[in-house]
């Protein structure tokens, strides 16, 4: 290979490394990071599953897909870009066992990247000189930490669902339990309605802070509508208005405003970083935040 040949393929492997460890960085360990590349990807592949697999039931495995999906492409693009930086010295850079073939260069360039960014370390090709002998531990070492921080984020991320879900379940037990007859917030006290709606308030929080934390959790819908948050939103609206009424004591109607500010930065925080929704009042955004998980108004 020519140098500028050697230049062009070292400088586009660099370039696709440091575009995986940025976006990744961004993605796993900024706590408001916009990782681009991913977050690009976790859309179009959401996308794909909004308008054509609903038809089949895949929606709800959008999410879980995606982040296979994001996973595997900065692997992919690692391996790649390794090989890149690999394929001006083979085979010369490098010793072959007897009784290995030794393929076109870029192909060998792709098994000695792809065999070291998964620490598998056959052997049976082995770099020579001093400088590769240097990058190629480098590669393993990047790819057991992709391995590592991607378990970590799929750990982080469960937990987020959980606390999603079990909100959206709470409230919808509420909604359900006021559909039978009994008021969920107006035949409390006004001590049990303010423990209520602070209890609320600071899940919702929590909640909201997980969507800004680990914003590939936005993509994950839960199929039993109980526990879909976009579904128990506008009631949880509805419960923050009705505590805000001049009846209710002063406390309560504290804690309401709260849950209210709470509501709007939820509704904000959906448009602005996932759904895009030029709406400004809550029960706009709320309905656009619905109509994204594919939830029928009611």
């Amino acid at each position: 290979m020519t140098d500028a040949g050697t230049l062009l393929s070292t400088s586009a492997g660099v370039a696709l490394i440091g575009l995986v460890g940025r976006d990744a960085f961004d993605a796993l360990f900024h706590a408001e990071g916009r990782g681009t590349f991913s977050r690009q990807l976790t859309r179009t592949v959401w996308r794909v599953f909004r308008f054509k697999g609903t038809r089949h039931g895949l929606f709800p495995i959008a999410g879980p897909v995606a982040l296979v999906t994001v996973i595997a492409t900065w692997a992919g693009l690692l391996v790649l870009g390794w090989a890149l930086v690999f394929w001006p010295h083979m085979p010369g850079g490098f010793r072959f066992d007897p009784g290995v073939e030794a393929a076109s260069p870029f192909v060998n360039a792709l098994n000695v990247s792809l065999v070291t960014l998964t620490t598998l370390g056959f052997g049976d090709v082995t770099p020579t000189s001093d400088a590769l002998r240097l990058i190629l531990p480098l590669e393993a070492l990047l790819g057991f930490g992709l391995l590592s921080a991607s378990i970590s984020w799929l750990v982080s991320i469960y937990p987020a669902l959980s606390r999603r879900r079990s909100l959206a379940y709470e409230i919808s037990l509420l909604r359900a339990a006021e559909a039978e007859g009994d008021r969920a917030l107006d035949a409390l006290t006004p001590d049990a309605a303010e423990r209520l709606l602070a209890e609320l308030t600071s899940r919702l929080i929590a909640v909201e802070r997980d969507l800004v934390h680990f914003p590939i959790s936005y993509y994950f819908s839960a199929e039993d509508p109980r526990f879909s948050l976009p579904v128990a939103a506008p009631y949880l609206l509805e419960l923050a208005r009705r505590g805000m009424d001049e009846a209710q004591s002063n406390l309560v109607r504290f804690r309401a405003r709260l849950l209210m500010q709470a509501i709007d930065d939820l509704a904000r925080t959906t448009a602005t970083r996932f759904h895009g929704s030029g709406a400004t009042t809550p029960d706009e955004l709320l309905r656009a935040y619905a109509r994204d998980h594919l939830v029928q108004e009611r």
